[in-house]
């Protein structure tokens, strides 16, 4: 695939950004598990937190071909900024878009699409991680409003997000057609129900707050039911195609940034007599990683073109982000083994982005899942 001027626009105006201002800090912020907000600002004010999101709802009206795009050059940056970034645009925009009312779309996605405020998804469980339709979360009708009790676990920007779709189940006797979808603002919209219960202490992405959020008798208005009762599953499964292309993507960015700190490296680095670089064990070794991150790339590019035409492509998500995040930790793991010794300490960003990237294999759907669909689609 070749991309448009205007992609590669995009893209290098990204890059630049990226590059600039998130690549510098990312060491400190990953000691420090600081939640960059400038820089969150910085992504706001280039479009990045509406990639998709048409121009009438304040989005940039681009397609999922740009959002693999940014969101790999994010990723290349810091891949936790990436990940607060990702679920933003898909699922939360996805879903308000797809399935919301003019309403919902005034009041939640168009702050959303101008940064201004920041998005959740809330499907994961304690109890209930790749099984979806086995949630406990309730959400009971009470008049004009909805009461929702529950816990959600694993939930990136449950701290410093402001709104989330949050699945719950309405009718429990109706198994994956008793759930249902709502709008829920967070405590920083000041929603008492909303309970930062923990923050979880990660391998890595320290940049992007996880956290395991209680639902204590979160009341919210009737009107921020998403769809009908019992449409929940279908809503929450809806997103999840453009959300493996996002993971992929930033899979590959992570991964380009270790694979570019290995060869400069290689380059520089000297044994017995020459640059390691130019002795084959260590030069086949960064051509094999280069090799296969251009496949995933390509996987991506295809993947998110095939949705931007409305075809089918829940296999060929699956297929983009199974084979771009296990090849991104093969590829950090070798960069790791590049550096040698240097690789493993934090004075170089290899270990860092190892562990950053290590979660792709996880979220949005893991590995297992993602053999299971294409298993399926064959």
């Amino acid at each position: 695939m070749l991309l448009s001027p205007d992609h590669q626009a995009i893209r290098d105006a990204v890059r630049v950004f990226a590059q600039e201002q998130l690549w510098p800090h990312a060491p400190q912020w990953d000691r420090d598990h600081h939640f960059p907000k400038a820089a969150h600002q910085g992504l706001a004010e280039l479009g990045a937190y509406g990639i998709c999101v048409p121009e009438a709802y304040s989005g940039a009206g681009l397609d999922y071909l740009t959002l693999a795009l940014v969101l790999e050059e994010i990723a290349a940056g810091d891949g936790g900024t990436s990940t607060a970034i990702s679920v933003t645009n898909c699922p939360y925009n996805a879903i308000l878009m797809r399935y919301g009312t003019e309403a919902q779309k005034q009041q939640w996605l168009v702050p959303a699409a101008r940064g201004e405020m920041l998005g959740a998804f809330c499907l994961t469980e304690p109890h209930v991680g790749s099984d979806a339709s086995s949630l406990r979360t309730t959400a009971v009708r009470e008049g004009d409003e909805y009461v929702i009790n529950g816990v959600k676990q694993f939930i990136t920007s449950g701290q410093n997000g402001h709104a989330a779709v949050v699945i719950a189940v309405t009718d429990k006797a109706a198994g994956k057609k008793g759930m249902s979808a709502f709008i829920v603002p967070t405590h920083n919209l000041g929603n008492t129900g909303w309970v930062v219960a923990r923050l979880e202490d990660k391998l890595g992405q320290h940049s992007s707050d996880t956290a395991q959020i209680n639902l204590e008798n979160c009341r919210v208005p009737a009107e921020n039911l998403i769809g009908q009762e019992g449409e929940g599953y279908k809503i929450a499964l809806s997103a999840l195609e453009g959300g493996r292309i996002g993971i992929a993507a930033q899979s590959v960015g992570m991964a380009r940034s270790a694979l570019e700190v290995a060869i400069g490296y290689a380059k520089e680095r000297e044994s017995f007599g020459t640059a390691i670089f130019n002795h084959q064990a260590v030069g086949f070794r960064l051509a094999d990683c280069a090799t296969r991150l251009e496949a995933a790339r390509q996987l991506i590019w295809h993947a998110a073109s095939l949705r931007d035409a409305g075809l089918p492509c829940l296999k060929e998500a699956a297929m983009a982000k199974l084979f771009a995040s296990e090849t991104a930790e093969a590829v950090c793991s070798a960069a790791i083994q590049t550096l040698g010794g240097y690789g493993y300490v934090n004075d170089f960003p290899v270990e860092r982005i190892y562990r950053d990237v290590r979660v792709c294999q996880i979220y949005e759907g893991t590995s297992d899942v993602q053999k299971i669909i294409i298993q399926r689609a064959l």
